[in-house]
């Protein structure tokens, strides 16, 4: 986005970002975030002519927009509430941390400030016990990102406290449901855990068994963090052996990641179908209580057909489903057939008078076009990240 884009609606809303938190929240965000895709903070509160709502808010951006020497100065005479005490020595701390190289004093920082991994220098990182004190309130998120790191660091040691610490938070339902984790965010660490290297093989590790278990355990515990759209599916799933190839980006086969969606509708949404691409459009029975690889085993043994994708739609059009939201997932394989799945669509939409969508997920795909760019009830999706989940989701209810 270029900066002369910034018109008054876009102004107003990133001022409102920032008047709407509470001031911790906002110099956690500064801190920890402080840059993305090449904007930064002091991009946003220029641009957005920020009038600060209060006084933490003032504090916070004067920080990011003259630096810590002028907050010390501006504020070292005043008579301050406990609520901006708080919050200059929290700014305090952050400062502190970057121009120590003590371990002890980065540990007392990181328990005395909640102080997280983005705050800290890499140096402070080679630390096993740096990590421990981390550890203690990381978010499950965080703990997901790092469990590789942490154990070919030796901090997380077979029967260790730290091990344990770990398995308990990812066993924590509720945890799980304030996290808003899915299936498939646990998925794709179990998968990277279980590999016993990092995606870019930077590191290595031996896989702690509580840890893998308790992954195990995760995974199926999410299920029921999932909330349904209460919106109708048919999920149609390429079962062509070019599905064990990896989706862009991930540990993950598309054929996995097929498998797991397919069971997060099965046991998340009342009304939906799962049909598999073979000589025709047949059902692949996935229910609620089977297991992933109970769910793979079932695609593997339908035999393999064209992935046409408007098959599904021209199946459900003839069976009479009604269908809200349609979705294909495929390696990189959209076959086109005499009907166009754009026509199809609507077709469908027609006959059953029912305002369908279609997503068309190429898992392996760098680049595919079916969706007509003028109906926004359709959409591509190239690759499948931890981010895709909530796409289809928003896409789905109409918030995208």
């Amino acid at each position: 986005m270029k900066c002369g884009m910034w018109g008054r609606a876009l102004r107003k809303a990133v001022a409102d970002w920032y008047n709407e938190k509470n001031d911790m929240a906002i110099a956690l965000a500064v801190t920890k975030y402080k840059k993305r895709n090449g904007w930064c903070h002091k991009d946003l509160l220029r641009l957005s002519h920020l009038k600060p709502a209060n006084e933490g808010l003032a504090i916070v951006t004067k920080y990011v927009m003259k630096g810590w020497k002028e907050v010390q100065e501006a504020y070292k005479d005043n008579k301050l509430s406990p609520e901006m005490e708080k919050l200059l020595k929290y700014l305090e701390a952050v400062e502190r941390v970057k121009h120590t190289k003590d371990e002890l004093e980065v540990i007392h920082l990181i328990e005395e400030y909640n102080l997280v991994r983005e705050h800290l220098l890499t140096s402070h990182l080679k630390s096993k016990e740096v990590w421990k004190a981390l550890l203690v309130e990381m978010p499950i998120t965080a703990v997901l990102r790092n469990l590789g790191k942490m154990t070919a660091n030796s901090v997380l040691e077979p029967g260790s406290p730290e091990v344990a610490i770990v398995c308990e938070r990812l066993r924590n339902e509720k945890l799980l449901k304030k996290a808003r984790i899915h299936p498939f965010h646990i998925l794709a660490a179990l998968e990277t855990y279980k590999g016993e290297r990092s995606y870019q093989r930077k590191l290595r590790w031996q896989p702690d068994k509580d840890i893998l278990d308790a992954l195990d355990a995760s995974f199926y515990k999410t299920f029921k963090t999932v909330e349904p759209t209460e919106k109708r599916f048919l999920l149609a799933v390429d079962v062509s052996d070019s599905m064990f190839q990896k989706v862009l980006g991930s540990v993950l086969s598309a054929s996995t990641v097929a498998a797991a969606m397919c069971m997060v509708v099965a046991r998340t949404e009342k009304d939906s179908h799962i049909v598999a691409f073979s000589h025709e459009m047949i059902p692949c029975p996935v229910t609620e209580d089977m297991t992933l690889p109970q769910v793979l085993q079932k695609m593997a043994e339908i035999p393999m057909g064209a992935t046409d994708c408007s098959f599904p739609l021209l199946w459900a059009e003839k069976a009479g489903v009604a269908v809200d939201v349609f979705i294909v997932f495929t390696d990189n394989e959209t076959v086109a057939g005499e009907i166009h799945p754009a026509t199809a669509l609507r077709q469908y939409r027609k006959k059953m008078g029912i305002p369908s969508k279609l997503i068309v997920c190429g898992m392996t795909s760098s680049s595919f076009t079916i969706a007509d760019p003028d109906d926004r009830g359709m959409l591509d999706i190239c690759g499948f990240d931890a981010g895709a989940p909530d796409v289809i989701r928003n896409f789905t209810l109409d918030l995208i």
